[in-house]
Parts: C-alpha cells; structure tokens; sequence
C-alpha cells in the first residue's frame, strides 16, 4: 500500500460488548472503476458497429463533396480550401460522438429525464425562432446562442421520447387520453416548423408520431380516420401552403428544385457500379448543396452505385437491429422510445434517398450521421446515444412487464 494513502478502517461492535476495527475493502472503488466495463457489457455493441459504419463512411464522402461546395461559396474576397468543410466537420463530428457516449451512459430513466428537458427547452426555443431567429435562403431555422443552434434537430430525439413516455402512461391508466394529448404537441410543433417554413421537418415529425401512435395500440378503424387526416392535411398543405405548393409542383411538373433533383440523379448515376474514384468525380462541381442535401449522390458519382447499395443496407440494419433488441422487451416506454427514435433516422434518411433518386420532392433535409452538418450531426448522434441508452440490458435492474398484445387490441 502506498504510504502517503491514508487506511480507511470500519469499526465493527462485537457481541460482548467489545470493537473489532478492520481495514475497509476496496470493492466499492473497483466497482466504480468497473463502471465502462459494464457499459460495455450492456450496450448494444452491434447497433453501435453499424453506426460507428456509417459515421466513417460519412467522413469520407464529406471530404469528397467538400470541394464542390467550396468552390460554389467562394467569392472574389474570400476563397474557402477545398477540405473546408471536412475540417469543419470533423470538430461537429468529434463534439457529437461525445455526446453520443455520455448520453448512452445513462441509466433509462435518467435518459427519459434528460430527453424531456431536451424537448421542452427545444419546443420553446421554436417558439422564438420566428422572432429572434436569423434567415438563410428565405428560411428562419437557426437562434444564435455564441453558435447557430438549429432548434428542430434538437427537439427530434427528445420529441420521440416524449411521445413515448406520454403513450406509456396508457399502461398505469387505459382512460388517459394519450393519443390526443400527442396530437396536440404534434399539431402545436407542425404549426410553429410550417412558420419557418419546414414543411420537409413537419413531414418527418408527422411519421413518428404516426409510428409511436401505430405501436402504442391504435386500433384498425382509427387507422384508417388517421391516414385519411394525413392526406386531406396534405391536401391542405398544397392548396394553401406556398412552401409545400412550391415542392410539389416542381416535383410534378419541373421548376427550380426538379432541376436541382434531376441533376443530383444524373450525379449519382454518372460514376456507375464502381465510381470515378475519390476527387476524380466532376458533376458533383455543379451540385448544388453537395455535401448536406445531395451528399449521396455525390457517393455514387465517386464511389458507385455499389456503395450507395451499402449505406441502403446499413441503414436497413440499424432497422433490424433495433427491432431484433426489441423482440423480447416487455416495458412500453422502451420499445416505443427506441422504435421513435429508430424511425426519426431511418425516416430521415430514406427520404433523403428517395429526393436523390427522382424519387421525392426536395426536402432540404440531411442525410443522417453522413452529411455535414453542425446542429444536425451533434442532434443525430445525441438521438443515437439515446437509443444505446434504453436499449441497454441490465441484469441486476427489473424491468416492467406488460403484456403489449393488451395494447393493440381494436
């Protein structure tokens, strides 16, 4: 023992009346120390593989794209580098994935805590983004707080865990009008991202809450009723919301943003199976967004088609996985957080495929743990932190047992 450590002794009473001192154990302090290994024991160390995948592929294709985005926001008195933005992204990248192994650290109910702090202090910095808010291309997204804080990105991971937990109060009390209470924080955050405008957001957020509601018990007629209000919603949006009306109608017919999508799918075709080879692509220079909204079609001019069929996959293994953790889960609120989260990246990113296949309007939304992106990368890998954290399995903590097939009965 080292001398200068001072000895820690438990004084112990003895049946006659006597004191018996012993030097106190360690154990405690080895177990603290144990803490990571533990982590690691319980951590779904396969979901964090395919997104650790992902994240690696991203830091390639954002150092590919770089240059054309360089070049395009280069003016007379100021000339970017052409890794510009991939040094840029490498510190988001670095400050994401620290939050993404702090949040995964934590226990699930802390994590639900912290989740719905994160979204109560987003939905009221929402509120003042019209107000207090800078513009960028005719959008007012973006509160300078010392750096430009995108308030919907942070408010997605804690938006999908708030639903949650709110479903989840069904099991305590089936009377609780859950679905409406969502509807209502649904309808009050739609209204304040189409006041930006945001409808891509306001799509995105629709869908999972549309999920969590689905896998919280909603019966088959009021599927139907909430599908039906989806499309007259919709409906509404085109007839009366210049923003959607824009989209759709370039989509349909041709304009400005289908020019933008037609030369992002001639982009990632252009390289073929295999690709032009990293910096060698040259259809990507006239790219508009390159390295956020168009990042893969910028992959499929450099590095081919077979990769963009890799990144697919990968995606759609996260997907799996997530739903392979939950097989056996039996607390609502984890299986409803986890599949709301799942789905806010799985839906995010299929709808930035199908924009770069012809496939979608233009949504101006990133594809996820790939593009470069300051609030969007930080959010995305908090969101995933989340995820490893309320899929965690402890063995030496209970869990709720509820029996789901209660939850989806008509």
């Amino acid at each position: 023992m080292n001398a200068h450590q001072p000895t820690r002794q438990v004084a112990t009473a003895l049946p006659g009346g006597g004191v018996k001192v012993a030097p106190r154990t360690n154990r405690y302090r080895r177990t603290r120390r144990s803490e990571l290994v533990i982590w690691w024991r319980e951590i779904d160390r396969v979901l964090l593989g395919l997104v650790l995948a992902l994240v690696a592929v991203g830091t390639v294709a954002v150092a590919a794209s770089s240059p054309a985005s360089a070049h395009r926001l280069s003016t007379l008195s100021k000339t970017l580098g052409d890794l510009h933005f991939f040094w840029l992204h490498l510190r988001f990248l670095g400050l994401g994935l620290l939050a993404m192994f702090v949040a995964s650290l934590l226990p699930k109910e802390t994590t639900r805590r912290c989740a719905i702090l994160l979204a109560a202090a987003m939905l009221v910095a929402l509120v003042l983004v019209p107000f207090l808010g800078s513009e960028v291309k005719g959008a007012r997204r973006w509160l300078w707080v010392g750096i430009s804080l995108q308030p919907s990105e942070f408010l997605k991971p804690g938006f999908a865990i708030a639903v949650a937990w709110i479903l989840s109060w069904r099991v305590r009390d089936p009377n609780i009008p859950v679905i409406p209470i969502t509807l209502c924080l649904m309808g009050l955050i739609g209204v304040l991202l189409m006041a930006q405008p945001d409808f891509g957001s306001t799509v995105l957020f629709c869908g999972v809450w549309f999920v969590l509601v689905l896998l919280s018990g909603l019966g088959l007629s009021k599927i139907g009723w909430t599908a039906g209000g989806g499309i007259v919603i919709v409906v509404l949006a085109y007839l009366f919301y210049p923003n959607a009306t824009h989209r759709i109608d370039a989509f349909l017919t041709g304009g400005s943003e289908f020019d933008q999508v037609d030369l992002a799918m001639r982009t990632l075709v252009s390289g073929g199976w295999s690709g032009t080879g990293l910096w060698l692509g040259s259809r990507k220079m006239a790219l508009p967004e390159a390295h956020t909204d168009y990042i893969f079609s910028v992959i499929g001019e450099e590095f081919g088609l077979i990769a963009c069929a890799v990144i697919v996959l990968l995606y759609c293994a996260i997907v799996v996985r997530v739903m392979m953790r939950l097989a056996d889960e039996e607390d609502l609120f984890t299986v409803l957080a986890a599949a709301g989260l799942t789905a806010q990246l799985a839906g995010q990113a299929f709808i930035n495929i199908l924009v770069n296949l012809q496939l979608f309007p233009s949504k101006g939304m990133t594809l996820p743990l790939i593009s470069y992106g300051g609030s969007s990368t930080i959010a995305l890998l908090l969101g995933v932190g989340f995820l490893l954290a309320i899929t965690r399995r402890n063995p030496y903590l209970s869990r709720e047992t509820t029996d789901l097939r209660e939850l989806v009965r008509p």
